[in-house]
């Protein structure tokens, strides 16, 4: 992994935990790469790599069921089901040939094709997590601060701006 700052933590149930940056997420072959995420969800813009991918790396084990995605800079904790997620989610890290910005959720975003409504589903748009720092791969599901009601998600989304 390179020297620059980390973006996105990987860690828990994996063989090898990572810490990678923007140039490990661009480096990953081409194959693993996602050069236009609207083609998932026609209301978001970028460019990323597979889920697939970075788990590969990480070398995920056997037992592992769930995801948990923190975005430290909100408080931020979603729980996913691995196998529901693990071969279409995406992670975004680019926009137009720079780094994801935080208007646009950067500088990683992770996206779910077709999520349904929030809290209508463990796959909802919520899932789609802003300003993600760390996967953590449990075998229970994690830490989940999604909002259960429509004030909530509101009071969410002012916060994030």
């Amino acid at each position: 992994m390179s020297d620059q700052p980390t973006l996105l933590i990987v860690d828990g149930a994996v063989a090898k935990p990572l810490r990678l940056s923007f140039d490990d997420l661009a480096g990953l072959p081409a194959a693993d790469r996602v050069d236009d995420i609207s083609r998932f969800h026609p209301n978001r813009q970028g460019s990323g790599v597979t889920l697939e991918a970075v788990l590969r790396l990480a070398e995920v084990s056997p037992e592992a069921r769930y995801i948990t995605l923190h975005a430290d800079r909100d408080d931020f904790h979603v729980p996913v089901p691995l196998q529901a997620v693990r071969a279409e989610a995406v992670i975004v890290f680019h926009l137009n040939g720079v780094p994801l910005g935080p208007k646009h959720g950067g500088p990683i975003r992770f996206i779910i094709p077709n999520p349904a409504a929030c809290h209508t589903d463990e796959l909802d748009d919520c899932a789609n997590v802003k300003y993600l720092s760390r996967m953590e791969v449990t075998t229970g599901r994690g830490r989940d601060t999604r909002p259960t009601t429509d004030a909530e998600h509101a009071a969410l989304h002012e916060k994030q701006g």
